[in-house]
């Protein structure tokens, strides 16, 4: 119980963190650029699922 009460407790202070950082110019920059680096990770991610995905299917039907 007593881990689960610290981890709110990060939960929250880090939401606080990051909504005071998200203020600032260069926090609004830094969060942006933040976002798009996640964007192109997930895109790679799924794009990398399909073609082997694509290959595998392929390789059944043959």
């Amino acid at each position: 119980m007593k881990q689960f009460f610290w981890l709110i407790i990060g939960l929250v202070a880090g939401f606080i963190v990051a909504h005071k950082v998200n203020e600032t110019e260069q926090g609004r920059a830094f969060f942006a650029n933040l976002d798009a680096k996640t964007r192109d990770f997930t895109d790679a991610l799924v794009d990398g699922y399909k073609e082997r995905e694509a290959e595998l299917r392929a390789n059944r039907n043959s």
